[in-house]
């Protein structure tokens, strides 16, 4: 029997299955619990199949659990887009009917059809890195809660004398200076008393949370805090979110996943782009981040944005540009870090270290496919050469047809190349990058 796609519709509560061959053939179905039982029943039902290949819809969403779980059991998973599924269903028969069951029979198709889909694997670093990022990013809205709450109790106490952007001293002197006497300002005063002791804690762990980021993007041997205006909280969630660059073929597909390419809305002779809302807005934010920190600094990217200015293009506009040259820089130095790790790897031989073997499933989506099989690209090339390369000499004119007439002149014509240049790539990454 030929290897199996077991399409899996995740919840929290439970998980619905279909299995289908290569031929799309339906061969097996069943919902069962995440529980314990539910899990091991399962796996009781798949082991039916000795090939078999699970593809999980959102892996980095609702599925994450339960596609830990079978990693960590040794199984093969595959990440399904929800988007992939979405589309599916659409032109399905059924009217886009939206059930557990077509869902899964959706996933299961797209396993079968579609080609490059991100094969997962365990990680138990990266996934640490996701949890510490997802846990400072949550201490981060409670603070701007923290701080709104005692910003509106302040401006009961000293009308007037509120900041927009206090802290944690500041209030401390506003709250020194008031003593109010009736029972209302004593229960004002109190309550903004423990909103700033919760707020000082929140801020407390907020430190902790960044120091323990920096330190876990060092220790996986990353260098994108080189760039400017990244720093660990970007870094830990580029990491988390990113996981395997390879799944990327070149900046263009990355600049698309992040968001900051934008959509061509040319017609006719009028040729122009709108922005897009599309690719992983996390990202996208964390892309800005970076760029509104360089523009505060003195730094290339603010003298790009002031060029771009310069060109009349609006404020939006260039920092959109900004963005986009952020995003190349970002691929650029990843596509390095894993070069960088390859070859270490190559150095320490094939059974040296702990990558994928001859014999991986990471390495392509059937269990026993090699290396050489992979359904991603390896790490993509560079867009930019990474040192300065010196001009090759022109070779010199070809010698004269005998049959030439005298007098005969060769035009040769212009090429109209450009020869780009850029720094080494764990050199900060200040190099210019032009925009789509």
């Amino acid at each position: 029997m030929g290897q199996v796609i077991i399409g899996v519709d995740p919840h929290k509560l439970s998980a619905t299955i279909e299995v289908v061959d290569h031929q799309e053939k339906l061969l097996g179905a069943g919902r069962f619990s995440t529980d314990q039982a539910g899990y091991a029943a399962m796996r009781l039902y798949a082991k039916s199949w000795s090939e078999r290949l699970w593809a999980v819809e959102g892996a980095n969403g609702a599925g994450r659990p339960l596609a830990q779980r079978l990693l960590e059991a040794g199984e093969h998973v595959l990440d399904v887009p929800a988007k992939l599924a979405a589309r599916v269903r659409l032109f399905d028969t059924g009217h886009n009917r939206k059930t557990d069951a077509l869902d899964a029979h959706s996933i299961a198709i797209v396993a079968v059809r579609t080609q490059g889909l991100r094969v997962l694997k365990v990680d138990g670093e990266l996934e640490a890195l996701r949890m510490l990022a997802d846990r400072r990013e949550a201490l981060t809205r409670r603070r701007v809660q923290s701080v709104n709450r005692l910003q509106a109790l302040l401006a009961e106490l000293l009308p007037g004398q509120a900041k927009k952007d206090i802290t944690t001293g500041q209030a401390k002197v506003m709250l020194a200076s008031v003593r109010p006497r009736d029972i209302a300002g004593k229960t004002c005063r109190r309550i903004a008393a423990e909103e700033l002791s919760e707020l000082v804690a929140v801020e407390v762990k907020i430190k902790k949370a960044t120091a323990e980021l920096k330190a876990k993007v060092l220790a996986r041997d990353s260098h994108l805090m080189d760039l400017p205006g990244v720093g660990p909280v970007v870094a830990a969630r580029v990491l988390a979110d990113v996981g395997d660059i390879a799944r990327f073929a070149d900046r263009n597909r990355f600049a698309s996943w992040t968001g900051t390419a934008p959509l061509d809305a040319s017609s006719g002779q009028q040729n122009r782009h709108r922005l897009s809302r599309a690719g992983n807005r996390r990202m996208n934010h964390m892309i800005h981040i970076a760029a509104v920190t360089q523009l505060r600094l003195d730094t290339d990217g603010r003298a790009y944005y002031r060029r771009k200015r310069t060109e009349h293009n609006k404020p939006m506009e260039a920092l959109r540009c900004l963005k986009r040259r952020i995003s190349d820089a970002i691929y650029r130095q990843l596509v390095a870090d894993a070069q960088r790790v390859a070859d270490e790897h190559l150095e320490a031989g094939p059974g040296g270290h702990r990558g994928a073997s001859l014999l991986s499933s990471a390495a392509g989506s059937h269990p026993h496919t090699g290396t050489s099989d992979q359904p991603l690209p390896g790490p993509a090339l560079t867009t930019l050469p990474l040192s300065a390369t010196p001009a090759q000499p022109r070779p010199g004119p070809a010698p004269q047809h005998p049959r030439r007439r005298a007098g005969a002149v060769k035009v040769e014509r212009p090429t109209g190349r450009t020869t780009l240049t850029a720094t080494s790539a764990g050199a900060h990454s200040k190099e210019p990058i032009p925009t789509p």
